[in-house]
């Protein structure tokens, strides 16, 4: 079994969107898993801009990893691009890079 784990957050829910990110967060801080990504993904990315306690798990997780990475298409239609970059998050295309990470035996978390 892999010790690497995909964290997506795609919920517009604060505390199940807290949960995920407090998760990647410790499984990293603790030594749970040894790889840990997490990329935000539709209604999770709004949340994001608006949740000052996400946006601290996030820059905790960066702190550690350095890469959290917001879903592009989804933050150019919203209109969102520009604020989650000055968060320090990558704003890249998901799809392929999801479906890489899976298939790299990374196990998708998904809240």
């Amino acid at each position: 079994m892999s010790n690497k784990v995909l964290v997506i957050i795609g919920t517009r829910e604060s505390e199940k969107a807290r949960t995920g990110a407090m998760y990647a967060v410790n499984a990293l801080k603790q030594g749970w898993m040894d790889e840990v990504k997490l990329i935000f993904f539709g209604p999770g990315e709004a949340l994001l801009l608006e949740d000052d306690v996400l946006q601290e798990y996030v820059r905790e997780y960066q702190a550690m990893d350095g890469a959290a990475i917001a879903c592009k298409f989804i933050a150019d239609r919203d209109g969102l691009d520009e604020g989650i970059s000055q968060l320090g998050i990558q704003v890249l295309y998901v799809g392929q890079l999801i479906s890489d990470l899976i298939k790299e035996g990374y196990t998708p978390m998904v809240w």
